[in-house]
């Protein structure tokens, strides 16, 4: 794991957050004082561990990051997938109650916890990111319970790839960074049955899969009637 210094930019018309360190630095990126700590994590490396204690709050730079528990029967349950942007590692108690791995290389931000009152009051841009970061886990835990427990197994995977296409491409085709047992995990279904269901959808017309990973949605119409 690297470690590097996360810097905030000079002019509002810049993104917030900058890297100090060269391994990071993006060009036209500025050097000024930092507010946080940046790690960069390998595929499927611990960026914490369930019951560790809930010291920092995190933020996606980017990569994908799966925040999951083991059940008591053995079965892993991937509450969700963060992307580039999104906010975890937020606990009303003192102990982290799922455990954070990288899906893939990863790079985030961590805010100490003990400073995150302080450092929200100093910095708008900052105490706005996390407020609609946490209402965007809110929203789409919620829209969790409700897949988890009403819907098919081919509504599941509807409900996920338009999800993913909206929050990664934003157009009809996307690049899925995560494996099929994630996915199943995610979704409380089996790898056989994610895969019947992906192979179903592409008989149906209703994607593509050039490769296992990179899915072309050919009739968003059809995905939206199944996520209805």
């Amino acid at each position: 794991m690297q470690t590097a210094l996360l810097t905030k930019a000079s002019s509002s018309t810049l993104p917030l957050f900058t890297l100090e360190a060269p391994q990071f630095r993006k060009s036209g990126d500025n050097a000024v004082p930092a507010v946080g700590s940046v790690h960069s994590y390998a595929k499927d490396e611990e960026i914490f561990a369930e019951g560790d204690r809930a010291a920092y709050v995190y933020k996606v730079l980017s990569g994908v990051v799966r925040t999951s528990k083991l059940l008591s029967d053995g079965r892993r349950q991937i509450d969700a997938f963060h992307l580039a942007g999104d906010i975890f590692g937020i606990e009303a108690g003192d102990e982290y109650r799922f455990c954070a791995e990288s899906v893939g290389d990863c790079i985030v931000v961590a805010y100490r916890r003990s400073n995150l009152g302080a450092l929200m009051g100093s910095d708008t841009q900052l105490a706005q990111d996390i407020t609609m970061g946490m209402m965007r886990s809110l929203v789409r835990a919620q829209n969790h319970m409700l897949l988890l427990g009403r819907k098919s197994a081919l509504e599941k995977i509807a409900t996920f790839l338009l999800d993913m296409a909206e929050r990664t491409s934003g157009d009809d085709a996307l690049d899925l960074p995560m494996s099929r047992t994630d996915i199943a995990d995610h979704l409380g279904l089996t790898i056989e049955t994610v895969s019947r269901s992906f192979t179903q959808l592409e008989r149906q017309g209703v994607i593509e899969l050039p490769s296992a990973r990179h899915v072309v949605l050919s009739n968003k119409a059809a995905l939206e009637r199944l996520n209805a």
